[in-house]
C-alpha cells in the first residue's frame, strides 16, 4: 500500500497561516502562508520551463531563502532536488550534474562565473526564474511517503562521489525521530547556519514543516554573527560541527547563553572530550549526534537526561531506528551498521555501491564505534581515517582530543602516514594560537604522558589551517595528500 501525506507546507499554510516560518537577512520574514504561496508561484514558473514530476533539477547556492523556495517548489511539481556543494570545482560540479542526469540548473546569481563553465540541457540565475511567466498546472496537493525528494552527494573521500536518494518518507521519519527524542515545543526556533546542501541543514527545512516551527536562516557561519543571533533572536535549537561549537565557546567567554536555547545538537564526527567539557562548564546544552547522508542527518543523539552522564557518546538509536556493531577486534569496536524508516534505500543508478553498502535491510555506515554496557553508542572514527601501525588499531579522533587540551591549540587534525618500518605512523596538523610559541616537541611530550607510545605522532606540522568540507567537517584525507 502506497502510503500517502497531504502535502506539507500547504498543511502548515492552513493550520498556521499567519505563523512564522522564514528570518532571513536579520529582518526580513516569512509567514507559513507566504512561504506556501511563493513556492507555488515558484513551482508553477518551474513549470514552463519543462519541469515536471520525476525531472531532476540542481541547485548551486549558498543559505539564502531562494533556495528555500526553491526546494519546496520543486515538491509541488515532484520533481528532485539534486543539491550541490558551492566549494566543488567545475569539474566536480559537472561529474554530479552528469552523474544525476540533471535537466535543469538553476543557480544564484553570484555563481554566474561557475555556470559558464558548466555543461547542462538549461541553466538558469534565480533573477532569471523570477522573470520567468507562471504556466497553468496542477500542483501536487500530497506526497508519496515512496517517492524520491532530493539527491545529495556524499563527500566522497574514496572514490567517486555518491548520489544519495532520499524520499519523502525518508525526510518525514528522521523529523519525526528528532521530535521524539528532543521533544517539540510552542517556543521553538531552529537557526540554521549549516548548508542547506547538506543533509544537516536541509534537514532543519523539512522539520519547518512537518513541526509547524520558525527557521532562522543565516547564510554566513561567521562566529560573531552566530553568538548574535544565540544571544538575541530567541532561538531554541541551533545544529553545529565541532570546530563551530568550540569557536561559539571562545565568543560565550564568561557569559551564558538566553535559558531559552534548549539545545545545540552537535554532528559531524567524534568531538573532543576537552570541548564537550567546556561545554559543560558553561552550561551549554550540548547533545552530541551520529548520523550520515545516508541516514538523513542524526539517526543516534544523545537525549537530554543522559547528556551530562555520557560525555562522549553519540547516545543510542532514535525511536524508529536501529543500530548494531559488526567487532573486528577484542576491544569489541566494531564497524556500525543501521537499518530504519530514514535510511535511504540507495545510491541513485549504482547497483555496486548499494551491493558493497546494504546487507538485509541494514546498511553499513563505513563508521567504527562501540557500544558500552548500556548500549550507548561511541564512534571512535571514520573506518577510511584508521591508522593501523605494527598491527596496533589508533583512530585518529583519539589523539586530537588529547592534543585539543593543550591551550594554544585552536585546532587539530590527525592521520596516518606510511612507514616502511610499521606499515604507518600517525602525524599531526596543528593550527595553533599566533599569540604563542608551542613546539612539536611539547606537543608530542604531552601526548606520551597520557596515551601509548605507539600513538605519539611521529611529526608535527603546523599550518595556517585545516582543510573542511563546506558543513566544516574535517578531510582527513586531504591531509594525506598534504603528506
Amino acid at each position: 500500500m502506497t502510503e500517502v501525506i497531504p502535502h506539507w507546507l500547504t498543511k502548515q499554510a492552513d493550520l498556521k497561516p499567519d505563523q512564522l516560518a522564514l528570518e532571513y537577512n536579520g529582518n526580513e520574514k516569512l509567514t507559513f502562508q507566504e512561504l506556501c504561496q511563493a513556492s507555488q508561484s515558484m513551482a508553477r514558473r518551474l513549470a514552463n520551463l519543462g519541469v515536471v514530476k520525476g525531472s531532476h533539477v540542481a541547485l548551486l547556492s549558498q543559505n539564502d531563502v531562494h533556495m528555500v523556495i526553491l526546494i519546496h517548489a520543486l515538491s509541488y511539481l515532484g520533481a528532485v532536488a539534486v543539491l550541490l556543494n558551492i566549494r566543488l570545482s567545475s569539474d566536480e560540479l559537472q561529474f554530479q550534474i552528469d552523474d544525476a542526469k540533471v535537466h535543469l540548473l538553476v543557480a544564484s546569481d553570484r555563481f554566474s562565473e561557475e555556470m559558464s563553465e558548466i555543461d547542462v540541457t538549461q541553466k538558469k540565475m534565480f533573477s532569471e526564474l523570477q522573470q520567468t511567466p507562471e504556466k497553468k498546472v496542477a500542483l501536487q496537493e500530497e506526497l508519496v511517503l515512496s517517492d524520491p525528494f532530493t539527491i545529495i552527494y556524499t563527500s566522497g573521500t574514496t572514490g567517486f562521489p555518491k548520489g544519495v536518494v532520499h524520499t519523502y518518507g525518508n525526510h518525514w521519519w528522521s523529523a519525526i525521530g528528532s521530535a521524539l527524542n528532543l521533544g517539540i515545543s510552542a517556543q521553538d526556533k531552529w537557526l540554521a547556519v549549516l548548508p542547506l546542501f547538506h543533509v544537516s541543514g536541509l534537514s532543519i527545512l523539512c522539520k519547518s514543516v512537518i513541526y509547524g516551527m520558525p527557521v532562522y536562516l543565516m547564510e554566513t557561519s561567521d562566529p560573531e554573527k552566530v553568538h548574535q543571533a544565540l544571544m538575541n533572536e530567541n532561538i531554541t535549537m541551533i545544529s553545529v560541527v565541532t570546530v563551530m561549537l568550540q569557536r561559539l565557546l571562545e565568543k560565550l567567554g564568561n557569559k551564558s547563553y538566553p535559558e531559552q536555547l534548549r539545545c545545540v545538537l552537535l554532528g559531524g564526527g567524534p568531538a573532543p572530550k576537552p570541548v564537550l567539557e567546556q561545554a559543560r562548564k558553561k552550561e551549554v546544552p550540548v547533545f552530541q549526534s551520529y548520523g550520515l547522508t545516508e541516514t538523513s542527518s542524526q539517526i543516534v543523539t544523545l537525549s537530554p537526561q543522559d547528556a551530562l552522564r555520557k560525555i562522549g557518546s553519540a547516545g543510542k538509536p532514535l525511536v524508529p531506528a536501529q543500530l548494531k556493531i559488526k567487532a573486528q577486534s577484542s576491544q569489541n569496536v566494531g564497524e556500525i551498521y543501521v537499518k530504519g524508516p530514514m535510511v535511504t534505500k540507495g545510491y541513485f543508478n549504482n547497483p555496486a555501491a548499494d551491493q558493497k553498502a546494504f546487507q538485509a535491510g541494514w546498511m553499513k555506515t563505513g563508521d567504527l564505534g562501540y557500544l558500552d554496557e548500556e548500549g550507548f553508542l561511541y564512534v571512535v572514527d571514520r573506518r577510511n581515517d584508521l591508522i593501523i601501525s605494527g598491527g596496533e588499531n589508533i583512530y585518529p579522533s583519539e589523539i586530537e582530543s588529547v592534543i585539543t587540551e593543550l591551550t594554544d591549540v585552536q585546532e587539530v587534525g590527525v592521520t596516518g602516514k606510511p612507514d616502511d618500518k610499521w606499515g604507518e605512523v600517525p602525524v599531526a596538523f596543528i593550527v595553533k594560537d599566533k599569540q604563542k610559541r608551542l613546539d612539536g616537541e611539547v606537543v608530542q611530550a604531552y601526548v606520551r604522558e597520557r596515551l601509548a607510545s605507539y600513538k605519539v605522532p611521529k611529526q608535527i606540522y603546523f599550518v595556517v589551517q585545516l582543510p573542511r568540507n563546506a558543513s566544516n567537517k574535517l578531510m582527513r584525507h586531504k591531509l594525506r595528500e598534504w603528506l
